[in-house]
């Protein structure tokens, strides 16, 4: 199984302690941790199912391709990471 971790700044508003999660691709990763924390998908998609623009997520410490169906593959040993991208100036 993936493990997933969400930054803290995203658990400030979701309560999401990493887990590991079944799946092939991110998109199967993910779907299988909303299912346990509904309202975190809110959070990391839009209401296309996209990345929403303010958040990166990384496998194995790069970032994803497919930010629109999340098919880059995974396997039992990778890690991702869901992060909100901060900006500021």
């Amino acid at each position: 199984m993936a493990h997933v971790e969400f930054t803290q700044n995203i658990q400030r508003h979701v309560a999401c302690a990493p887990r590991q999660r079944p799946g092939a691709c991110v998109r199967e990763v993910l779907e299988a941790v909303f299912a346990d924390v509904d309202r975190l998908r809110g959070y990391v998609l839009d209401e296309r199912g996209e990345v929403r623009k303010h958040i990166v997520i990384f496998v194995d410490g790069k970032p994803i391709r497919d930010r629109v169906a999340l098919s880059d593959a995974v396997d039992d040993r990778t890690r991702i990471h869901v992060m909100q991208a901060l900006s500021g100036g």
